[in-house]
């Protein structure tokens, strides 16, 4: 058994290391400004319980899903669904429902450094509420800064408009891990607030994210992570991005993606994409000459630009894409189904 531990932790710290991904800038708690590119599905779980004292140690779950769709570069639609909600029902369930959408308004895709801010309309079924957010990210190398101002018109079902506050850190250790906490409540000297921490893993050689939480938030909607309770609970939370074109080849096949004649003609450097990464984190070419780049993942990738450059399609296994620079400038992307995958092209 201690070989096998030894050995799992040997190629956990050799493992070709990644960038972050969405847990990796985000407390508990709180929302950030993260907001799925078109075209993907981000399904999030949450697993949170409490043991009651004994003699009984009873076990109650605290589940949340999140599912959100991005529709364009800065915007997303999704639900919050989880159960045991703190809202009061005057019907037979306490399982609590937020609609949501979010638009970031100022900033780039995650991880960039700076400011990014975001905007989060919402409606709690439950509570029969109209709830809003406006989240703040700012992030300087390891480390990331966020705030939540929030409103609603029924809070916990109750009449009568209340505000909300809510700010938090995370601070990535390596490229794999980090440590986040967060602080919230209603504006008022007798509500009890909100509180989560967390370590935030990567995990190697997927897009996915994974963290173990203790806090006493409720449901991780608005209203849930406005007012604490009583109860210190533990437990997890996991996202799993789904890009819908990783999907195509069930209905069409693989192809390999056409290279322009033009753009092949100028062809100055290829940027290889394996063990999900680029090859190279920044490329420099003169204006009027193009890059390749060739993916020998087993997966799909896509080079996805952060500006209004044109992007590749779907990139299969062993497939290709060429792009032609013709201006001068610096040409930030990404790949969609993995976010954590970055580069630039520099054009002189």
């Amino acid at each position: 058994m201690t070989k096998r531990i030894s050995l799992a932790l040997l190629l956990l710290a050799f493992a070709a290391p990644l960038g972050a991904q969405s847990l990796m800038y985000r407390a508990p708690d709180l929302s950030g400004t993260w907001v799925a590119d078109g075209g993907v599905v981000q399904f999030n779980f949450v697993h949170r319980f409490y043991v009651s004292p004994g003699p009984s140690n009873t076990v109650v779950n605290y589940p949340t899903f999140t599912l959100a769709a991005g529709v364009g570069h800065n915007l997303d639609f999704g639900v919050h669904f989880g159960t045991h909600s703190i809202i009061p029902s005057s019907g037979n369930t306490s399982n609590e429902s937020e609609l949501f959408a979010r638009w970031r308004v100022l900033g780039g895709p995650e991880g960039r450094e700076g400011f990014a801010v975001a905007v989060t309309p919402a409606y709690n079924k439950l509570a029969k509420s109209a709830d809003g957010e406006l989240g703040i990210d700012w992030t300087r190398g390891p480390f990331t800064l966020s705030g939540a101002a929030r409103g609603m018109s029924k809070p916990l079902g109750a009449s009568g408009a209340r505000a909300s506050f809510a700010g938090g850190a995370i601070a990535r250790l390596t490229p794999y891990v980090a440590l986040s906490a967060d602080v919230g409540s209603f504006v008022g000297p007798t509500t009890l607030a909100v509180w989560g921490v967390a370590l935030n893993v990567v995990i190697p050689g997927s897009p996915h994210t994974f963290a173990v939480e203790a806090g006493n938030a409720s449901v991780n909607s608005i209203q849930g992570n406005s007012q604490g309770t009583n109860q210190v609970r533990y437990g997890f939370e996991f996202t799993i991005p789904l890009h819908l074109k990783r999907f195509a080849p069930w209905f069409h096949g693989a192809r390999q993606t056409a290279v322009p004649p033009a753009a092949a003609a100028g062809l100055a450097v290829d940027v290889r994409l394996a063990t999900y990464k680029f090859g190279t984190d920044s490329v420099t070419i003169a204006a009027g000459q193009a890059v390749r780049w060739i993916n020998d993942d087993p997966v799909e990738h896509t080079v996805t630009f952060d500006g209004t450059q044109p992007g590749s399609p779907v990139i299969p296994h062993n497939g290709t894409f060429i792009q032609r620079f013709d201006k001068p400038g610096r040409y930030t992307y990404h790949c969609t189904p993995h976010p954590f995958m970055k580069g630039v092209v520099i054009v002189k």
